[in-house]
């Protein structure tokens, strides 16, 4: 095994002494190869990382903390019309275009460019991100303003993240765009980053290089190396090595316990991840008695669970929208509807809903570590109270076919969304019921669709999701979102468990110049102010 990991490493840094002078950072990723560099398509660990270096948005979140307030970025300031229908964004004059076949020294951003990004952004033929940015019109005012106008007011929690350094926000070279094709800005991306692109090199890396003329100042590095190497042992070895800086891992807390042993070697690991929840069909016996549910949710040990998944690795989720968010709830103002465990209790809730002896379930599960692992331990806790969980483990890509088919009595899911609203809507609106939603996506429980506390009432949030969807005011905002965690928890439509970190390793000479807790770049971000010591 070490010795195809040798060769394999061999193979992935074969040319590496072409870029060997200067200060080059290199990061290698889980991956055989890019998907697209073009940000408003880019989706996947290994693309976004690319197009973080190399893009910016009007606006950005704070380097390695996204709950801190938006920055400015290619915008210098912006306001919004006192009927919230108008935008306007200021540009910062002076920031240039990388160089391209054509601009040799590239060109100042203008409004133009903006107003193009934005609209390709928009197109769903040519962004997956265009859904966001519905209702919506651009306008170039002069050179350097930007308006951007709406068919109903947003407040800022939800309109900014729109624009900022992710996803369809960031800001395309309009020029290079044209020039180039939208496939051939795939593998040739313009921006105006800290980072240019330099060259690709199919299934083996990207190199970029420092933009002399970035608006922040030039990078203290003098590039940056991509390698796609989809072998564990292969990445491990390059770092061992010092063939390479900043390897991801795996999620798993006996990786990070083996890299964190060894000299040399400092483990990363930082949010938001993704959330781990389980979510019960209402729709179908027994889970459509609250009692059931309730029995459950006091039968379920999260710090178990927590322990099983890696406590280096997990942050215990008492919510169905994480406290990392404007309008999530901690595990501590959850209070007693945490239900934490007591089994004793549990049983007897079984009994009183007519199951003293329990029940048998199916479901049906991933063969993926992050999501069998989990629910074999749940399964374990479950089978304390006379649960009986059968799991019948297919490969990931069915799993998701079959439960968006409604076939499982409860789901567990691991995802992460951007803000509140993604969260409530996408999991516990009624348009997003799976198969009956007019709208199907991913809300398993079928709150909205069912009786459920038996009341003789369909129980909805709708009226909460679509409120604080359009609140300008953001404390009012805030609070129609906890109140539809509250009642998502009251009905235990879903059991949040834990929120699962990413996971990188890095030679100690790394400085990413700032201090890293969470990211929505899915990697641990590479600035002009990273540096490597020595």
């Amino acid at each position: 095994m070490r010795r195809f990991a040798v060769l394999a490493l061999i193979v992935c840094l074969g040319t590496f002494g072409a870029f060997g002078a200067g200060k080059f950072l290199r990061i290698a990723f889980d991956a055989a190869d890019l998907k697209t560099l073009d940000p408003h398509l880019a989706a996947a660990t290994m693309d976004r990382a690319v197009v973080d270096m190399v893009f910016n948005g009007l606006v950005r979140y704070k380097p390695g903390d996204i709950s801190a307030p938006f920055e400015p970025d290619l915008a210098t300031s912006w306001e919004v019309s006192e009927d919230g229908l108008t935008w306007t964004f200021h540009l910062r004059p002076g920031v240039y275009f990388h160089p391209f076949e054509g601009y040799p020294d590239g060109y100042e951003l203008t409004s133009e460019d903006v107003v193009y990004s934005l609209q390709k952004a928009a197109d769903p033929g040519r962004s997956a991100y265009a859904g966001e940015y519905t209702g919506m019109t651009f306008v170039a005012v002069d050179k350097y303003t930007v308006q951007v106008k709406l068919e109903k007011p947003l407040p800022p929690s939800l309109m900014l993240p729109k624009f900022a350094d992710y996803a369809g926000g960031f800001i395309v070279s309009k020029k290079a765009v044209e020039a180039l094709g939208d496939e051939g800005f795939r593998t040739h991306p313009v921006g105006t980053g800290p980072f240019m692109f330099k060259e690709y090199s199919p299934l083996e890396k990207v190199v970029l290089v420092a933009n002399p003329r970035y608006f922040r100042g030039k990078p203290k590095l003098d590039g940056v190396i991509v390698y796609y190497m989809p072998s564990l042992s292969a990445r491990e070895a390059a770092l061992e090595t010092g063939q390479v800086d900043i390897i991801e891992g795996p999620p798993e807390q006996p990786w990070v316990e083996k890299m964190r042993a060894k000299p040399g070697v400092v483990v990363d690991t930082f949010g938001p991840g993704e959330c781990a929840v389980l979510h019960f069909n209402m729709s179908k016996p027994p889970f459509d008695k609250l009692l059931i549910r309730e029995a459950v949710a006091y039968a379920l040990d999260r710090e178990e669970l927590l322990y099983t998944v890696g406590p280096d690795i997990a942050d215990p989720l008492c919510s169905p929208v994480p406290p990392l968010l404007p309008g999530g709830l901690t595990c501590d103002e959850v209070g007693p509807l945490r239900y934490d465990v007591d089994r004793a209790k549990a049983k007897e809730l079984l009994a009183k809903a007519g199951y003293p002896d329990g029940f048998s379930i199916e479901v049906v599960i991933s063969e993926r570590a992050e999501y069998l692992i989990p629910m074999q331990n749940i399964q374990a806790q479950l089978a304390e109270i006379g649960i009986d969980v059968k799991l019948k483990v297919v490969d990931h890509s069915s799993m998701h076919t079959l439960i968006r088919q409604d076939v499982n009595p409860m789901v567990l899911y691991v995802a992460w969304r951007p803000n509140a609203d993604v969260f409530l809507t996408r999991f516990y609106h009624s348009y997003s019921i799976v198969v009956t939603g007019k709208k199907p996506d991913t809300n398993f429980s079928h709150l909205g669709g069912v009786d459920a506390d038996g009341d003789g009432v369909i129980e909805t949030i709708d009226p909460l999701i679509e409120a604080a969807r359009t609140e300008l005011d953001s404390e009012r905002q805030v609070a129609l979102w906890k109140e539809a965690c509250e009642d998502i928890l009251t009905l235990v439509a879903a059991y949040p468990l834990y929120i699962k970190k990413f996971v990188y390793a890095r030679n100690p000479k790394v400085d990413y110049g700032y201090e890293l807790k969470s990211t929505l770049a899915l990697y641990p971000q590479i600035n002009e102010l990273t540096d490597i010591a020595g």
